[in-house]
């Protein structure tokens, strides 16, 4: 089943205190520049960190439907909620703005469909460290080389960086992905392969991966802990890139 093979879901974070890390490479990764990601931003429940997202307009933003689900795909009160956005140091240099409302995909469940678009209160003012990111809406190509960054836990229970990371991982095609994974057998999904203390971790839920400038993932979850040998799971932007743009308009 599904559930047994995942056993670790990038669950959200809560941070605590500033005495975190900001030294050390978040599963392999290094440290970004400025303007570097300029779509990403840090999603705050309660004014802390929980998870990632990408900047798609002056009013919306994407993320992952389980950063924000309390149960089923029922969200927490969107006044619970910001975005922190235009800076790569997680705590200052940014511009915070309230969630206004949440719209969590009407299928999400079993790590499938994990998608939420946030409707921001204000909009926001575009500059060269905060824009929007496009959609892709096609398939790309198998073994191509995505970035993916984030304000995530460096290993398993480990630190958490002040300074945004980034990693380059490797698009898997569904044939190798289902072999290494056979529960993986969705569509939806894009697989992204790397060796071992690399990718994806707590706290990068719903943050991009982008390829040739464009979003293509939305971080769902790792198999067997972060940085394993298995391919991360992302909700792939391609299959729904329907159902984001409906939601964003």
């Amino acid at each position: 089943m599904f559930q047994k093979l995942v056993v670790a879901v990038l669950l959200t974070i809560a941070l605590a205190g500033d005495s975190l890390a900001d030294k050390q490479r978040i599963v392999g990764g290094q440290n970004a520049v400025a303007g570097q990601f300029p779509h990403q931003i840090s999603l705050r429940r309660n004014k802390q960190h929980t998870c990632g997202g990408s900047i798609i307009s002056n009013k919306y933003v994407l993320t992952a439907a389980h950063c924000v689900v309390q149960s089923g795909i029922t969200p927490y009160p969107a006044n619970q909620f910001s975005i922190y956005a235009g800076s790569i140091n997680r705590v200052s240099g940014g511009v915070e703005v309230a969630v206004a409302k949440i719209k969590v995909h009407e299928k999400y469940g079993n790590f499938l469909n994990d998608l939420a678009v946030l409707t921001l209160a204000n909009k926001l003012t575009f500059n060269k460290n905060i824009a929007p990111i496009a959609l892709q809406n096609k398939e790309i190509p198998h073994d191509a080389k995505v970035l993916i960054s984030g304000w995530g836990r460096l290993s398993t229970n480990g630190d958490i960086p002040m300074q945004l990371q980034y990693n380059t991982l490797n698009a898997v095609s569904e044939k190798k992905c289902f072999t290494l994974n056979p529960s993986l057998n969705d569509d939806s999904l894009l697989c992204l392969a790397h060796e071992k203390n690399n990718g994806a971790c707590n706290g990068d839920s719903g943050g991009p991966a982008t390829y040739q400038g464009k979003l293509v993932g939305v971080a769902g979850f790792v198999v067997m802990g972060c940085g394993s040998r298995n391919p991360d799971g992302y909700a792939k932007v391609s299959h729904h890139v329907q159902w984001i743009q409906k939601n964003s308009i």
